[in-house]
């Protein structure tokens, strides 16, 4: 059916732990369901964490200890794909019939990555994205996916693509996923900025795709018992700002901003045909006796035994 009901989770990381946070989101299966929901999106980095304001003990042209000792934990509070958090995750969508996009933080060997993972009500875990361009400081923790995880999985409210967080301003990456017919555009994310909103709008009339964003959203230093450099205290870490747009530009829901909850909107995948009418960015409006994007999707892995 081209009707169907999307929405996205915003909630947050919590300090205790993976398995606390994994708690959390099954605490929502009720909602979901209630919902009707056929998708629903997650933040970015929400199981594993965000660690908003922590330095890894790292300066320019050294590490201290206590910074090698934050990352061991870091890494110990990400999870393995698959492991029990995906199959935790696969059994919520089989139960609540809908696809979900989560935000992770993937432990590989000893490298970590920032992760989207696909799962599907009859599959389970289908696919992943690892964020290409870990940004800032966040390349100190995060190390670069590569062209292989550039996944646009059949969902049941339409093909699902998703870029995370700052992916979304990389063009070259947003030409190749509208080229691959993305119906729906996920972004799991962290960014509570109102240019986020923005940015948003943008994808979804450019892309001429409906566009799902979940934000985390994280109390304020005093409320969490922390202490970030340079960051008001009572001020929230992560204030939220899920969004739900239309093919041409449109905010169908949201932005939801400094609480919890479900937020959810109705689409008709049979819009995009019209919407794409004077503008399909990948189709008749592009130029390919001028410009041509070559897209390696070979896997990386830096060592390859043969």
């Amino acid at each position: 059916m081209p009707k169907s009901i999307v929405a996205a989770l915003q909630i947050g990381s919590l300090p205790a732990g993976k398995a606390a946070t994994l708690e959390q989101i099954l605490s929502y299966e009720d909602a979901i369901r209630a919902s009707g929901a056929s998708l629903v999106v997650l933040p970015e980095a929400l199981l594993g964490g965000y660690p908003k304001g922590e330095r890894f003990g790292t300066q320019l042209g050294y590490r201290l200890p206590e910074g090698r000792e934050a990352f061991a934990r870091y890494h110990e509070n990400a999870i393995d794909v698959p492991g029990a958090e995906t199959e935790a995750l696969a059994a919520l969508s089989a139960r609540s019939g809908a696809n979900l996009v989560v935000g992770v933080i993937e432990r590989s060997g000893h490298s970590l990555y920032c992760t989207a993972l696909f799962f599907d009500p009859q599959d389970g875990l289908v696919a992943k994205h690892r964020k290409l361009m870990p940004t800032g400081t966040e390349r100190l923790i995060w190390a670069k996916g590569d062209g292989s995880t550039l996944p646009v999985v059949e969902g049941r409210a339409g093909r699902l693509g998703a870029a995370i967080c700052w992916e979304n301003y990389m063009p070259l990456l947003r030409t190749a996923m509208y080229a691959k017919g993305v119906d729906i555009w996920c972004a799991p994310t962290v960014d509570e900025r109102d240019m986020w909103q923005a940015t948003m709008r943008h994808v979804a009339c450019e892309g001429r795709c409906f566009v799902v964003s979940a934000c985390q959203v994280q109390d304020s230093p005093n409320a969490l018992g922390l202490e970030v450099e340079g960051w008001p205290a009572e001020r929230p870490l992560i204030n939220g700002g899920s969004v739900i747009v239309g093919p041409l530009g449109e905010v169908l829901a949201g932005p939801l901003l400094g609480e919890r909850g479900l937020l959810v909107a109705e689409i008709d995948t049979d819009e995009l045909v019209r919407a794409r009418y004077d503008f399909d960015v990948a189709g008749h409006y592009a130029r390919p006796d001028v410009f041509e994007l070559v897209v390696d999707e070979r896997a990386k892995p830096g060592v390859r035994f043969i």
